[in-house]
C-alpha cells in the first residue's frame, strides 16, 4: 500500500503489552474489547469493514463477497444444554457460515470453547427429519482475534491456520472447517512495515487506541479510512459511549490485577536474600495465580453471562458479587 508524502506519525514502542489507555487520552476506541468489536464489525451497515478484514485474513484462500448477519444466540438442543452466544455470526453468498470471536485474556479451555462454538454450527445444520438429506454440509469457519498469546508457539508466529490434517501426508483431509487464530500481541510490524491490508488491519486492532491520527500507509485505501473515523471516540453516541467506558473499566481491572501481583512481587525480591527469597517465591507464584483466577473467573462470569444464565446463578458458580456482575458487559 502506498502512502502519502504528509509526515508521519509518531513512533511508539510497541514491542511490550499496552496499557490500557484512559478515554480522556485516546482518540480513538480501544477495539480489543467486547462492546468496541461489535460496534465495529457486528452491523449489516459495517459488513464492508468486516467483509475486507476477513479477506486480508484469508489471504485469498476464501474470498467472500457478500455477509448476512445471522442471529448470534443459538439455545442447545435440550434445555440443559448450555445456550451459546457468537460475537458476530454470519454468512457468506456461498452458504459459508463464519463465526468471528473477540477474546480479551487467557482463558482455560479457550481451544475447547471455540471447539464447541464450531460444533454447534455444524449440528444445526443438519436435517435428520428429512429423509433424502445427505449430510451436505456448508464451510464453517471460526475466526477469533486474541489479545494474548498461546503458550508453546513461536514468538514470530502470530496467525494460525488450523485445518484438519493428514499427519502422515500433510495433506488437507477436510477443507470445510476452518479456524484462524490471530495473536495480536505479536504482531510488531513498524508503520514502515505497513505492506498488504492483513498488515495494515491487524496494526489497526493491535495499536488503534494509541494512536493520534491514522497511519499515513492506511489513508489511500477507503475502507481504512471509515474504520477509523468509525472508531473516533468523540462520534460515540451517549448511549454508546457509557457502553465503551464499561467494557474498558472491565479491561483496566483485569490488568491492574496482574500488574499490582507483578509488582509486590519486585518489591518483595528486592528486599530479601536468596533463601527468604526462594520462599517468598512460592509466595509470589500463588499471588500471580490468584490474580490470574480472579480474572479468569470475571471472564467465566462475562461468557456465563452472554449466555443467558441468570446472575444468582452465575454468582454461585464464580463466587463474584451481583454487583460485579451487573458491570460486565
Amino acid at each position: 500500500m502506498e502512502g502519502l508524502s504528509d509526515s508521519m506519525p509518531k513512533k511508539t514502542n510497541l514491542a511490550k503489552p499496552v496499557k490500557p489507555i484512559e478515554l480522556s487520552n485516546s482518540r480513538y476506541i480501544n477495539v480489543k474489547t467486547d462492546f468496541s468489536f461489535k460496534y465495529i464489525f457486528g452491523s449489516e451497515s459495517r459488513k464492508k469493514l468486516l467483509i475486507d478484514f476477513l479477506n486480508a485474513v484469508f489471504k485469498g484462500r476464501k474470498v467472500i463477497r457478500d455477509l448476512t448477519f445471522n442471529n448470534p444466540n443459538h439455545k442447545g438442543m435440550r434445555k440443559e444444554n448450555r445456550k451459546t452466544v457468537f460475537d458476530v455470526y454470519c454468512t457468506d453468498n456461498k452458504g459459508g457460515k463464519f463465526i468471528v470471536e473477540i477474546q480479551q485474556a487467557s482463558q482455560r479451555f479457550f481451544k475447547d470453547r471455540i471447539l464447541y462454538y464450531s460444533a454447534n454450527l455444524i449440528r444445526e445444520q443438519g436435517k435428520s427429519v428429512s429423509p433424502d438429506w445427505n449430510y451436505r454440509l456448508p464451510e464453517v469457519y471460526v475466526v477469533a482475534l486474541m489479545d494474548f498469546s498461546f503458550d508453546h508457539t513461536h514468538r514470530d508466529q502470530y496467525l494460525h491456520d488450523v485445518r484438519l490434517m493428514d499427519v502422515v501426508t500433510h495433506t488437507v483431509f477436510y477443507d470445510k472447517l476452518r479456524y484462524i487464530f490471530v495473536e495480536l500481541p505479536k504482531f510488531k510490524k513498524s508503520v514502515d512495515e505497513l505492506k498488504t491490508n492483513e498488515d495494515g488491519w491487524l496494526y489497526s486492532l493491535r495499536n488503534m487506541e494509541i494512536l493520534d491520527e491514522i497511519p499515513v500507509p492506511l489513508r489511500k485505501k477507503k475502507v481504512f479510512r471509515e474504520l477509523y473515523q468509525l472508531a473516533e471516540v468523540i462520534n460515540l453516541s451517549p448511549e454508546d459511549m457509557n457502553l465503551y467506558q464499561q467494557s474498558l473499566k472491565i479491561k483496566r481491572d483485569n490488568y491492574s490485577a496482574l500488574e499490582s501481583a507483578e509488582l509486590r512481587g519486585e518489591q518483595r525480591g528486592q528486599k530479601q536474600g536468596i533463601e527468604i527469597g526462594q520462599k517468598q517465591g512460592i509466595e509470589i507464584g500463588a499471588e500471580l495465580e490468584r490474580a490470574k483466577a480472579e480474572q479468569e473467573k470475571r471472564e467465566m462470569a462475562r461468557e456465563l453471562k452472554k449466555e443467558g444464565l441468570s446472575v444468582d446463578l452465575i454468582a454461585r458458580t464464580t463466587k463474584l458479587s451481583v454487583v460485579e456482575i451487573q458491570e460486565l458487559v
